[in-house]
């Protein structure tokens, strides 16, 4: 027996160490080396291997490595040594210890262990020079951090120092004095040269202060200047005289104005201009205004960069308005004289001609994109509101830009010019019907209300959600419809200053513009479909499905007897009685 377990060890090692160290056979305990060489035979891995996960199979009563006996058995669907049918459900776990190997041995003898100490020495090494490297460059970037907030300090003192110098320039000019005069008697005090080192490093702060001296010449001066004495007499008297005509209609109802009913049976109407007001290339009517003079005169705004003027009652296109280098997104037409106003993204208003089609005035009063216009009940002067923050107040005679405020929270100061990113912009302004105050929506969901004699900001309505898509005022002054892009319409109490009333459109429901008739008997709401609602009461009295796409604006005409709108499918469509 002695002489027969060297010969098992030669013939199945493999065997002999499972049955020996891990005691895998499923049989009984081995009692001696005798068992052991009657069992090996029984004993296989397909790897030759001590299996990790050891499995017995019932077929041949032999111990495999689980993952290759799998693999074996999904293959060939038989035991590996008898041959005999076998399924992997059919195998045997198998409870061992875990199988710990051998770390290989590495300082075996002392030029091994000098070895190792060596490159430990190194790795040591090279990790310390790594960290000194670091420390370097951090000390290195730390004083030209210093040096850099050290040059921006110096630019930030002088340019403010200059900007001082402006302020007390320009309190000096006198009243009377044209906005061209006073900028150009006006002569900067010349600055000291500064390294291009010094600007590379102060770059950031540098340009703050530039807008802020470019808002002094621009912005302060006009604020200061602009609205003359002349003017503001002009814009208290039209309002006083606006005020007692009012008073004097009192509550009376316009003869001929359309009843509810009547509003009720209105449908489209058959000499509706269903396609080609626009060019086709770029589809979508953006603007709609009418003439109050005469209500069958209506200038349409497109995508196409044009302005349209259509004459409702020949069916024909008047003038085709032609000069904006983007899409026209606000219109007017003039009460009484033959003159239409557009304002673009491109950062333009243009006031046109309608008879030669041609722009008379141009009004550079912003810097971003036009966001909204209104036009004064004088029929002189022009509102306008921008993405650049600021509102501004211009003559349509001469195109000149009497005023162009921003809200004074973000207005002086440094800390509001770092905070610029931050200030919301305007989406769209109207003049009350007075004239003397006018309100502004702002992509933060806010309405304020503005004094123009003052240029200050009087109050504000929160409430909506969403930037503000459209506002209005009716027409006896009390009231102020407000939409945003949460699908309501919000009703504005102006004598108490609070939300009275609130119209749910529905869910998902996009308010593009909303508008009162000239009597305030009547609210249109124009967006995912064309909605009339009775004032006081604010009864539902009609919806208008016909457009195919979302309504982007809509007028009432003479006395509410008819409604035109316009939409994103590049039509102008009528509604009234057949």
């Amino acid at each position: 027996m002695g002489n027969d377990l060297p010969l098992l060890h030669e013939r199945d090692p493999i065997a002999y160490g499972q049955v020996r160290g891990q005691n895998v056979f499923v049989g009984r305990p081995l009692a001696d080396d005798v068992q052991i060489q009657e069992e090996s035979s029984k004993i296989r891995t397909v790897s030759n291997e001590v299996p990790e996960h050891p499995v017995v199979s019932p077929v041949s009563g032999h111990v495999f490595e689980r993952r290759l006996i799998e693999k074996y058995v999904n293959e060939n669907g038989t035991d590996p040594l008898t041959g005999g049918k076998l399924q992997v459900d059919m195998l045997i776990d198998i409870k061992t210890s875990p199988l710990v190997k051998p770390r290989p041995p590495t300082a075996t003898s002392i030029p091994a262990i000098l070895k190792a100490l060596q490159d430990e020495w190194d790795a040591v090494m090279l990790h310390s020079f790594t960290l000194r490297q670091q420390l370097q460059t951090a000390r290195q970037e730390l004083s030209h951090a210093l040096y850099q907030h050290d040059a921006a300090c110096r630019v930030i003192s002088r340019l403010t120092k200059e900007v001082t110098a402006a302020r007390e320039a320009l309190a000096t000019l006198k009243p009377q004095a044209g906005i061209t005069a006073a900028v150009g008697s006006y002569a900067a005090p010349a600055p000291q040269p500064v390294s291009n080192y010094e600007f590379s490093a102060a770059f950031s702060y540098c340009i703050l202060l530039m807008l802020l001296k470019q808002a002094l010449r621009q912005h302060n001066l006009l604020r200061r200047l602009g609205m003359s004495d002349e003017v503001i007499q002009k814009l208290q008297d039209k309002a006083t005289l606006l005020t007692a005509e009012r008073k004097k209609r009192g509550k009376t109802v316009p003869e001929g104005l359309a009843n509810s009913d009547d509003i009720r049976a209105y449908r489209q109407l058959a000499f509706s201009h269903g396609k080609g007001v626009h060019s086709a290339s770029v589809p979508g009517i953006l603007a709609l205004d009418l003439c109050l003079r005469d209500t069958s005169r209506i200038v349409t705004g497109g995508n196409d960069k044009t302005a349209v003027v259509f004459n409702k009652d020949t069916e024909q296109v008047m003038a085709i308005l032609k000069g904006h280098t983007k899409k026209v997104t606000s219109v007017i037409y003039h009460p009484e004289e033959e003159i239409v106003i557009t304002a673009s993204p491109d950062t333009s208003i243009r006031v046109w001609g309608v008879a030669n089609a041609q722009c008379g005035q141009m009004i550079r009063a912003h810097d971003a994109p036009v966001t909204g216009i209104s036009l004064h009940a004088t029929g002189d002067y022009l509102l306008s509101c921008s993405t650049d923050m600021y509102w501004a107040f211009s003559d349509i005679r001469t195109g000149r830009v009497l005023t162009k405020v921003r809200d004074q929270k973000w207005s002086d100061g440094w800390e509001s010019m770092v905070l610029r990113n931050r200030v919301p912009a305007l989406t769209c302004a109207q003049f009350h019907p007075d004239g003397l105050i006018f309100g502004t929506g702002t992509d933060d969901a806010v309405i304020k209300i503005w004094d123009l004699k003052e240029r200050a900001n009087v109050a504000n309505f929160q409430g909506h959600q969403g930037a503000v898509s459209s506002i209005s005022f009716s027409e006896n002054g009390y009231y102020l419809a407000t939409a945003a892009e949460d699908s309501v319409v919000k009703l504005w109490d102006l004598r108490k200053l609070k939300n009275f009333k609130t119209l749910q459109l529905g869910d998902n429901y996009e308010v593009k513009a909303l508008c009162f008739d000239q009597s305030g008997t009547y609210l249109a709401v124009a967006g995912t479909d064309v909605r009339i609602y009775l004032c006081k009461q604010w009864n539902e009295l009609a919806v208008f499905n016909d457009h195919t796409a979302a309504a982007t604006g809509v007028r009432f005409g003479n006395n509410a007897g008819f409604v035109a709108s316009v939409s994103m499918d590049r039509s102008l469509k009528f509604f009234g009685m057949s």
